[in-house]
């Protein structure tokens, strides 16, 4: 088979890259070895787990916020297989909705493992040879494992694993406090399990604000989530009540169910990169440039494999910019405005420069300021008013550096800080904007005031 550009990925990046290739005129294949299309976000990821964490915050607010309101239901109890259907079915209705977007414009999806047999060659099993002119990998990322003894065990599962559970473990461990191991923490304590964090570093969600993740740590205990960091785990037993997992040389904890989320490694070998003359390294991918081209030029590379950052959002920026590029084109990836949301309760968002990175860049010429949740009219009305918004910017033009939230829909809310820094607004813009009242958006205008020294409606630092 002949075409113009091939695509070896059908997850968010590839399938992207494959639609907006086709768009602009090329005949494009998209080889993808699963069932569906979608990859592993929409699969055994981003869209199932957060299916959940929808089940979760239902069962919070029947619990915690219904009868408050006015409204009596009784005491909420978790149906984990109605869950997990509602779950299938919204990943079954999403990935169908690829295929029929390939089907409207035009992309052949080839089925089956793809692997590069020279420069301008992919070899499809099973099936025929593709000769391409220009090609796209969007192969993914694959969970990691540390070198612990017992992780083994068939009750050390990974994300794919604790998406398959069709009852709650009454103990949990989660080896990992990053993203996914914070986000189905939060999940499973509200579906009734009593959750640990082993971490090994001193903060949970290190990437992120360390205000924000010092909150998160706050919040998680109030709840009675039992966070170890600085912890390493040293090993995994089986006994007959279930795992004892040993950390710190003599600390022991006991659990039915550990979730291994210690990372994520890009999706490089096994696809012939090697004879395509293609540069990678096995850690960290594959090497690319503002325009998400490989080393050899008719070759891109976009999504977890490419090494910028292991977001769905990311890659499917990363996979219109590639497809444009192999298409004749010129688009670069600005990686200014880049939204980092958590889907933990409460939830995080942040985009741009937290404030230790605004600190490090701008020293004293960096100006802060946060707004409490508590002080939003529409937070106290839905009671979800933990949490603030913190707006950064340095003060000798104003510009505004970054925005980190906690607290009630932060991860729609971040969506008018990554407009704000890509258009590169000042701070007073976000300031002297007008914002529909009451809305939880009020709250980053009102961090913008916060941080000019104009706060109305909370007092003003003397």
């Amino acid at each position: 088979m002949d075409c113009d550009v091939a695509v070896l990925g059908g997850g968010p990046g590839g399938y992207t890259a494959a639609i907006r290739a086709a768009q602009l005129g090329a005949k494009t294949v998209c080889i993808e070895q699963g069932e569906s299309l979608g990859g592993t976000c929409l699969n055994v990821g981003c869209i199932p787990t957060k299916a959940w964490v929808q089940t979760a915050h239902a069962l919070r607010q029947a619990g915690e916020t219904f009868a408050k309101l006015g409204v009596q239901v009784g005491e909420p109890t978790l149906d984990l297989s109605a869950a997990n259907a509602w779950k299938a079915g919204v990943v079954k209705q999403l990935t169908q909705g690829v295929a029929g977007l390939f089907k409207a414009n035009g992309v052949e999806w080839v089925k089956g493992a793809g692997r590069f047999t020279g420069p301008a060659t992919i070899a499809v099993d099973p099936g025929e040879e593709i000769t391409f002119r220009q090609a796209v990998v969007a192969t993914g990322a694959r969970p990691l494992r540390p070198p612990i003894s017992g992780l083994d065990s068939p009750r050390c599962v990974d994300s794919t694993g604790m998406l398959a559970q069709e009852t709650v473990p009454a103990r949990l461990v989660v080896l990992g406090g990053g993203i996914i191991g914070c986000e189905f923490a939060s999940i499973f304590q509200r579906f009734g399990s009593q959750v640990t964090i082993v971490e090994l570093l001193p903060t949970l969600i290190p990437q992120e604000d360390e205000e924000a993740a010092n909150e998160l740590r706050r919040q998680f205990g109030k709840r009675g989530i039992t966070v170890h960091l600085e912890s390493r785990c040293d090993r995994v037993e089986e006994g007959e009540a279930g795992l004892r997992v040993t950390f710190n040389g003599d600390q022991v904890v006991e659990c039915d169910l550990m979730l291994v989320a210690t990372g994520r490694g890009p999706l490089v070998e096994g696809i012939g990169l090697e004879a395509a003359g293609v540069a990678f390294d096995p850690k960290r991918g594959i090497a690319t440039d503002e325009r998400r081209r490989t080393n050899v030029p008719t070759i891109y590379a976009v999504g977890d494999v490419a090494g910028h950052w292991q977001l769905a959002h990311t890659a499917f920026r990363e996979g219109e910019v590639a497809a444009e590029n192999a298409c004749g084109h010129d688009a670069v990836v600005d990686g200014r405005g880049v939204p980092r949301p958590i889907y933990t309760d409460p939830e995080i968002a942040g985009v741009g420069l937290t404030e230790r990175e605004a600190r490090e860049q701008y020293g004293d010429d960096v100006r802060v300021g946060k707004f409490p949740f508590a002080a939003n009219g529409r937070a106290l009305m839905q009671n979800e008013s933990v949490g603030w918004v913190k707006s950064i910017h340095e003060a000798r033009y104003g510009e505004l550096l970054g925005l980190v939230m906690v607290g009630p829909h932060v991860t729609d809310l971040v969506e008018a800080g990554v407009v704000a820094l890509d258009a590169e607004c000042t701070v007073d813009t976000v300031a002297d904007g007008m914002v529909a009242h009451p809305t939880l958006s009020e709250a980053i205008k009102e961090a913008g005031l916060v941080a000019l020294g104009r706060a109305i409606h909370v007092p003003n630092r003397r």
